[in-house]
């Protein structure tokens, strides 16, 4: 008969495994400090998930609500994920030039007019891989017109660029640009995302409309985009 202490343990075992497919992955880089009085929010610990080959698309939850919610209505109905970077909501995205995985480059700035999804992911990540059918969706059902994607995957040695570039490869349903850079490439706040998934949705005014970190679902992506502040 297994004794208390045993059964405790398995206990713990198993809500740590839950959590962690809720709330994200922990990222093992240095991160630069933020810029004065642009703190990051405290993220949240984790172990990361074992690599994971497939991103398969899945079925996406078609859920949608009635009318345009708030941020703060969108925030009292989260599910899995929190805000995150408050302190830079309202305030110009800064600037940053990077190339994809395909050789083309993309300035942030040069996407004014629409509104800009920044997803940080890594290829080791599970709730990253669970996300991904969402962000296929979306894709498909917003045009490039009206969104920019930006999917973007800190290098380290678990997940180099040929990795990444590896991964969409056997994942052609992936319809979305992928980027893969060191953190020292992007300025603050974005170089110093230690938990993914994370994103941040830049309006058509190139300003911080708002951030999150944890895996979040198409429906609630979609009214982030569609919300007013």
């Amino acid at each position: 008969m297994r004794s208390g202490k045993a059964i405790l343990a398995g206990v713990v075992s198993i809500t740590a495994i839950l959590l962690l497919q809720i709330t994200g992955c922990k990222e093992k880089q240095q991160p630069k400090s933020a810029e004065p009085n642009n703190p990051a929010q405290t993220q949240k610990a984790g172990e990361p998930n074992r690599p994971a080959a497939s991103a398969t698309a899945k079925p996406v939850s078609q859920t949608v609500y009635d009318s345009k919610l708030t941020l703060n209505e969108i925030i009292s109905r989260r599910m899995g994920w929190d805000p995150a970077f408050m302190n830079w909501y309202g305030k110009p995205a800064p600037d940053f030039t990077v190339t994809d995985i395909n050789g083309v480059k993309h300035t942030l700035s040069e996407y004014k007019g629409k509104n800009v999804m920044i997803i940080f992911w890594a290829t080791w990540c599970g709730p990253c891989i669970k996300e991904i059918p969402h962000l296929i969706q979306l894709r498909k059902d917003i045009g490039e017109d009206k969104l920019a994607m930006l999917a973007i995957s800190y290098v380290d040695p678990r997940n180099t660029p040929a990795a990444v570039k590896m991964f969409v490869e056997k994942n052609p349903v992936i319809n979305y640009t992928v980027i893969s850079v060191y953190p020292d490439a992007l300025p603050g706040p974005y170089n110093i995302v230690d938990s993914i998934p994370s994103s941040f949705f830049i309006d058509p005014q190139g300003k911080i409309k708002f951030a999150t970190e944890g895996m979040i679902s198409l429906p609630q992506i979609k009214a982030i985009i569609e919300a007013e502040r």
